[in-house]
């Protein structure tokens, strides 16, 4: 390979961050990979760091020392945040959206891979100050998000079992009361999925009374972890004391009016007004 004119070592380095978001590169990888001196390219991370800031991309944060190096951290602006927020909200007031017994088809939106990413950068970026180890979901509906979010932030993700798996070798299982409908439901987890003591957040797609929270809560117990956060897709109103306190969701429904084929929903109130 020739000598790399800096637009073209712009290229390959951000192209390189943002496919591994939270990875640590050192300047000697860089500098090996495209033959350049770590003087050459610290300026050239000077500039793709104030483009990012300035263009609301996210950071690349600078570390010194023998075990320093660079990485790209994804950081959606509040404002951007929002305003994707708001645009899924109107989506879901679509009247066939409205499925007998007044649920809400939501499924199309959250399985989009674009749609999950968006979500992704927004709950990495409200979680990663947390420093969280692990992602948590349980299966199914809320896996496209927690790999979202996973990816950005960087970390392993783990999923819940409704019930034990073979497979899977040795597994925690609990029993626990939903919210919604006061149904005993399980949920397990493999031993050798998370270790002792970590720290994880947990995604989910939907959130009526908190029960799959709670036992979220439950089944990480049993592990001796923390859960430092909750995220859901979208809670609803009532009732409005959860099993949970402290959860971040991005929608809040609040009335799914079959006779008026209306659905009332809106953004959740920390992503602030427009």
């Amino acid at each position: 390979m020739g000598k790399l004119r800096r637009s073209e070592r712009l290229a390959a380095m951000v192209k390189t961050l943002v496919d591994q978001p939270a990875g640590l590169f050192s300047l000697t990888q860089f500098a090996e990979m495209f033959g350049a001196a770590k003087s050459t390219i610290s300026e050239d991370l000077g500039i793709v760091k104030d483009s990012f800031e300035r263009f609301g991309l996210g950071r690349v944060e600078t570390f010194a020392g023998a075990a320093g190096g660079v990485k790209y951290l994804p950081e959606l602006p509040m404002a951007a945040a929002r305003d994707f927020v708001v645009q899924l909200c109107e989506q879901l007031k679509a009247p066939d959206r409205i499925l007998p017994g007044g649920f809400l088809y939501m499924t199309d939106l959250i399985f989009s891979p674009a749609v999950a990413a968006r979500i992704g950068e927004i709950f990495a970026t409200r979680f990663r100050g947390l420093e969280p180890g692990y992602v948590l979901t349980v299966e199914t509906k809320g896996i496209p998000m927690a790999m979202m979010t996973a990816r950005f932030l960087g970390l392993p993700l783990v999923a819940l079992r409704r019930g034990a798996r073979v497979t899977e070798g040795t597994a925690v299982s609990i029993n626990y009361l939903s919210g919604s409908d006061h149904r005993i439901q399980s949920m397990s987890l493999a031993k050798r999925a998370l270790p002792r003591g970590a720290r994880v957040i947990f995604i989910d797609d939907f959130m009526r009374a908190g029960g799959t929270a709670r036992g979220t809560y439950d089944l990480m117990a049993e592990f001796e972890a923390e859960v430092v956060g909750v995220g859901v897709f979208m809670a609803t109103t009532e009732p409005r004391k959860k099993l949970v306190e402290n959860y971040t969701a991005l929608t809040v429904l609040d009335q799914v009016d079959e006779e008026e084929r209306k659905v009332s929903v809106r953004p959740a109130a920390w992503l602030g007004q427009a």
